[in-house]
């Protein structure tokens, strides 16, 4: 009798395991598409993620390197072709083939200080100092993404794209080695001088417009560093831009705050001198068509080699000329203008655009 119900108790599992096996075949069965698709999506999906990185690197890229052409050249005057033709040979470099971008999907302008924190917008005013690129994978540009596992349920490919947004930063901020001319111009004259105005500094400290008519104002060369600037430094300052030890014994003179930059926005004081030296002359020769950054001053004390210029700020100029042939003939032509100087900081604030350099740049940032 116990055989028996042994006998019958093994039977039923057998049943038992037969049955569940079953079960579990048609469990496997009925899940089976759910799960090809779980896969196909993980593996698409993370294919499609990679090509979007791949696209982000070659819109932010292309946006950085196309920004810098955004530079105005002296007379104000900006290539946006050149700008769109660096972003295609950027976007086509970091692509690795040649890549399209339609001129829709190329925005350039000017930035809103108002928004770039909130609901960013570019205008269509100004000088320019904004690109936004979009680059696609589409039916209409480069192909669409072919699809792997997708291809099961329909669906062969996929359009992607990627946008950046790059802007030309305002300078604030003089650092070592920016590019200077160490020679005053009071803060009445340069704000009558319109961009691109072409005027003279004589040696004797006149200033004439490009017509030959008498422009108020004292020009003179500026101690930007050591008070003992002699004629060397000076000429070392328009070969080399500001040295490091300038910026040292500004800072121990109590002059600048920090050993790191002058600071545009906080008014100075320096030592300086009436007039052009001639020692200065080749290293100005030297400078012709080149622009630097100058001294804007609002008052002046003292006279001779004791004359202080109080400095309110600073202003771009191009050095488009010079002749010397004694006091009352030397004299530098400049050009008020623009200038992209890498050696320069920006405002670490880029909504605040009250206290900036005019008309000088600093290196470009993406900002989306």
């Amino acid at each position: 009798m116990k055989n028996e119900m042994t006998n019958t108790g093994n039977a039923l599992a057998k049943n038992f395991h037969r049955k569940r096996n079953g079960n579990i075949a048609v469990l496997f069965c009925f899940l089976l598409p759910t799960l090809l698709g779980l896969i196909a999506f993980a593996v698409d999906y993370g294919f499609l993620l990679y090509v979007r990185t791949d696209l982000q690197r070659v819109a932010d890229q292309a946006a950085i390197a196309a920004t810098q052409d955004l530079t105005p050249a002296s007379n104000g005057s900006q290539n946006l072709d050149l700008v769109r033709q660096t972003i295609r040979e950027y976007a086509s470099l970091n692509a690795g083939y040649e890549f399209t971008i339609l001129e829709t999907d190329i925005q350039l302008g000017r930035f809103d200080p108002e928004t770039v924190y909130t609901d960013f917008a570019i205008l269509d005013d100004g000088i320019f100092d904004t690109v936004k690129v979009t680059v696609r994978r589409n039916d209409l540009t480069n192909s669409s993404v072919s699809l792997f596992f997708a291809r099961i349920f329909g669906s062969k490919q996929q359009d992607v794209s990627a946008t950046a947004t790059a802007i030309l930063q305002k300078a604030v901020y003089l650092g070592p080695g920016t590019d200077i001319l160490p020679i005053a111009i009071s803060s009445e004259t340069w704000d009558a001088i319109q961009s691109d105005d072409v005027w003279s500094i004589y040696g004797d400290g006149r200033l004439e417009d490009e017509f030959g008519d008498p422009i108020p104002g004292n020009w003179g060369t500026v101690d930007i560093g050591p008070t003992s600037n002699s004629t060397k430094d000076l000429v070392d300052q328009i070969n080399n831009g500001l040295a490091q030890s300038d910026l040292d014994a500004l800072q121990t003179a109590g002059t600048i705050d920090s050993v790191q930059w002058i600071d545009s926005q906080d008014p100075i004081t320096l030592n300086g001198d009436t007039g052009l030296s001639a020692g200065i002359k080749s290293a100005v020769q030297n400078a012709h068509t080149k622009e630097k950054l100058v001294p804007i001053y609002d008052a002046t004390t003292g006279h001779g080699g004791n004359l202080y210029y109080d400095i309110v700020g600073w202003g771009v100029v191009q050095i488009v000329d010079s002749t010397w042939q004694g006091n009352k003939k030397t004299k530098i032509l400049v050009r008020k203008s623009y200038i992209y100087d890498g050696d320069l900081r920006p405002s670490p604030d880029l909504s605040d655009t009250t206290n900036i350099i005019e008309a000088a740049y600093t290196s470009p940032v993406l900002v989306q």
